[in-house]
């Protein structure tokens, strides 16, 4: 039997225990076997020799992430303890230096996965980049991520953040208030990013002073931008001629990135999204870069990922069973014009 203790005075406790102790009962259910015990800023381990030592390594991680982060989520501190749905985080994660910018009170801002960072290297590497994958992947999150740290080394004089203003089952305009007020709800995401990463003072001067402007699609037209950093957020919702208008506002040395899903098409029935025929007729232009995120990419609630696969399974069974009832029809269309008269 081996006992150690370990000390968590170079962290926050609470971020490593969680809130009423979820991260630390993620830990004792890794480890059954041994005896987990938390007082204060100690960690208590007792059991056999080798499943201690293994659990001073996961713990040492952890403690080591903390301490260069501040913070850790309940995804990442699952995959730390080698998760095996989610995936155990590489040593090169663990360590890694793929900083994009730091927000307010040290927090860091990363690329946090391999779609991630390779969106970072597609968005470096070109002047229009695509970002195309479901609900949760970070893709907006990156992408402003990349616009801040574009406008604090100076890259760009502006950031311009849009997306359409379309309804998602509700109607527009019956929202109380001015136009402003009905439209700010469809931009308060790209707000809350904004709030991870510039204080919030400074970011009250920047949209004031239009350094930082986020607007719906519909306020693009007719304008060229220049010298900015623009990101067109919820692309899918976008018809053919919406994206074409944006990509051509596009000016001298601006960069841009269109993210969507194509799994949360909001427009009505009769439109198709722009953004699938943009992915087919702009792939192969030099300076256009793609990058498909998937559920692997999921940086949320661990339960986001199982829900967006449960979703694309129970899809996958009514394409199935759309197939099938459209075979029955045909058979059945078949057999009527082939009776005798």
């Amino acid at each position: 039997m081996t006992e150690t203790i370990i000390s968590l005075d170079t962290i926050n406790p609470l971020e490593f225990v969680g809130v009423n102790n979820n991260k630390f009962d993620i830990l004792k259910k890794k480890f059954p076997a041994l005896k987990i015990l938390s007082r204060g800023t100690q960690i208590k381990m007792s059991g056999k020799a080798e499943e201690v030592e293994a659990a001073v390594g996961k713990v040492k991680q952890l403690i080591g992430y903390l301490e260069r982060n501040g913070h850790i989520s309940e995804n990442y501190f699952l995959r730390i303890l080698g998760d095996e749905e989610l995936g155990e985080l590489s040593a090169d994660e663990l360590t890694s230096g793929d900083v994009l910018v730091f927000g307010p009170n040290g927090k860091v801002i990363r690329a946090k996965t391999a779609n991630q960072k390779m969106m970072t290297s597609v968005s470096d590497k070109n002047d229009i980049t695509f970002a195309i994958g479901p609900a949760g992947t970070g893709k907006t999150y990156t992408a402003v991520a990349l616009a801040v740290r574009a406008l604090k080394n100076k890259g760009v004089r502006k950031i311009i953040l849009t997306r359409p203003a379309v309804e998602a089952g509700e109607n527009l305009g019956f929202l109380p208030g001015d136009l402003k007020e009905k439209i700010d709800p469809y931009l308060r995401p790209l707000y809350d990013a904004l709030e991870d990463m510039i204080p919030m003072d400074k970011l009250n001067y920047y949209m004031t002073n239009r350094v930082i402007e986020v607007a719906p699609l519909a306020y693009m037209r007719g304008r060229t931008l220049d010298n900015a950093f623009i990101i067109l957020d919820e692309a899918q919702n976008t018809t053919d001629l919406q994206l074409k208008m944006f990509l051509t506002r596009i000016g001298a040395n601006a960069k841009a990135i269109i993210t969507g899903d194509m799994t949360q098409i909001d427009l009505p029935k009769n439109m198709r999204s722009g953004l699938a025929k943009a992915e087919r007729i702009l792939n192969t232009i030099d300076g256009i870069g793609f990058i498909r995120l998937d559920e692997s990419d999921v940086v949320r609630h661990r339960l986001v990922k199982q829900i967006i696969k449960a979703y694309d399974k129970a899809q996958e069974q009514e394409d199935k069973w759309e197939e099938e009832r459209r075979d029955a029809r045909r058979n059945e269309n078949t057999n009527k014009n082939e009776r005798p008269i």
